[in-house]
């Protein structure tokens, strides 16, 4: 599970603050400075209420908060680094991993200002690492603080363990299914590199590749990223170099792909199953063309990837929308950017 908090500053078309929560890469939930409300982005989502009627209601108060919170941290952060105006995006990033079959977990807290690391949490030391001069003051604030350590300790390693064990249950229709991919052959050009492109599959947890009769290739081969779809499922590609490939040969490849759990699907390489754009002598569409459309770019959503923030905020209780308070007198927000205030 990772939770997104952003805060973006002169961004033309994008909110000035977004949540996102992912649970193994599938969007959970949203909220963001145009429509000022949390909502859930899975069916499953709404089984929260069922438990907690009010929930989304106290996610959205939450988001309101922290959007004003966030829109004074990027001033502070512009101070810090000597900053007058420009485009300026600072996140927050916490979340935890678990191992269903250890029960060990793993957990993430960190904060970047534009793109860049400014400070994060190191679970092991449970103190905090300064990789630029201008997070050493709240590191010293941070690491003097000894029982928001203990919380933060706890929250990575307890609080959301539990929270993750629960969005799994609730979502386990979804996330435990096992989704078959279609594959396809595509060609820009003649002398270009043939791509398999395998594209629908859920898990992420899968592989793509080129073998020749029943060996796995590895020269002339570039094997893409696992990217995520709109829909939650998933995409990949393997590029094999065609330049050196014999046309007897030719049916002794194939694309597999290969599920976890041991599902494959397998496409033997066939001119005619070759979708491109490029035309031909008598200046016609190739025929894979006319059966599978025109080879062009690959739309990826790319959720919350813009850098960590630098706020320190109590995290969520089972959404990236969801604040703990602070024990200080102070309210939270004003705690959050106290943080930051501290003098270098």
């Amino acid at each position: 599970m990772k939770m997104f908090h952003t805060a973006a500053s002169n961004i033309p078309n994008f909110p000035e603050f977004v949540i996102v929560t992912l649970l193994d890469e599938l969007q959970v939930d949203y909220y963001d400075s145009n429509i000022r409300r949390a909502v859930p982005k899975q069916d499953w989502s709404n089984k929260i209420t069922e438990e907690d009627p009010t929930y989304w209601e106290r996610q959205t108060q939450i988001g309101l908060g922290a959007q004003q919170t966030f829109k004074g941290n990027i001033e502070i952060a512009k101070e810090r680094f000597n900053q007058t105006g420009g485009v300026h995006v600072f996140q927050w990033m916490v979340g935890c991993e678990w191992d269903d079959e250890t029960d060990k977990v793993n957990g993430n807290w960190q904060y970047s200002y534009d793109g860049e690391d400014f400070i994060v949490y190191d679970l092991k030391t449970e103190t905090w690492i300064a990789p630029v001069p201008q997070a050493v003051p709240t590191k010293h604030k941070w690491d003097n603080d000894k029982a928001d350590l203990a919380y933060t300790k706890n929250y990575l390693t307890t609080e959301c363990r539990d929270w993750l064990k629960k969005y799994v249950e609730f979502g386990r229709s979804s996330l435990m299914r096992k989704d078959l991919p279609s594959v396809s052959l595509l060609q820009k050009t003649p002398s270009s590199p043939l791509t398999c492109h395998a594209t629908g599959f859920y898990p992420d947890r899968a592989d793509l590749f080129w073998k020749k009769d029943e060996e796995e290739l590895h020269e002339d081969v570039v094997k893409g990223e696992i990217l995520p779809n709109h829909d939650g499922s998933f995409q990949m590609s393997v590029d094999l170099d065609l330049s050196g490939l014999k046309d007897e040969d030719w049916g002794r490849y194939s694309c597999v792909f290969h599920l976890a759990g041991g599902q494959e699907v397998s496409k033997r390489l066939d001119k005619r199953d070759i979708r491109t754009n490029w035309k031909t002598n008598d200046g016609g569409l190739h025929p894979g063309a006319a059966a599978g459309g025109v080879l062009g770019a690959i739309a990826v959503v790319v959720l919350a990837g813009v850098g960590f923030i630098i706020y320190k905020k109590k995290p969520p209780q089972g959404s990236s929308s969801t604040s703990k308070s602070d024990t200080s007198s102070s309210s939270g927000e004003e705690a959050m950017q106290s943080m930051l205030k501290t003098s270098s």
